[in-house]
């Protein structure tokens, strides 16, 4: 029973302590960079927008037509 309560502070301590990070001025160039940003292939982003709306079944403000089954 002693170790529920060191099992969850620890567990505690390493969710607090750990996802910070101090970015550099000079390493904000790589953070920037142009295969960085999640829209750098525009036929992927509308084929992956296509099959969500697709499955999802309803679809509206981007501009894809069509319903659950896939077609337009």
């Amino acid at each position: 029973m002693k170790r529920i309560p060191l099992i969850l502070l620890a567990a505690m301590a390493m969710t607090l302590t750990s996802g910070c990070a101090n970015v550099k001025p000079w390493q904000r160039e790589h953070l920037a960079d142009y295969t960085m940003q999640p829209d750098r292939d525009p036929l992927g982003t509308s084929q992956a927008e296509h099959i969500w709306f697709s499955r999802e079944e309803a679809s509206g403000g981007s501009g894809v037509g069509g319903g659950g089954c896939g077609c337009n």
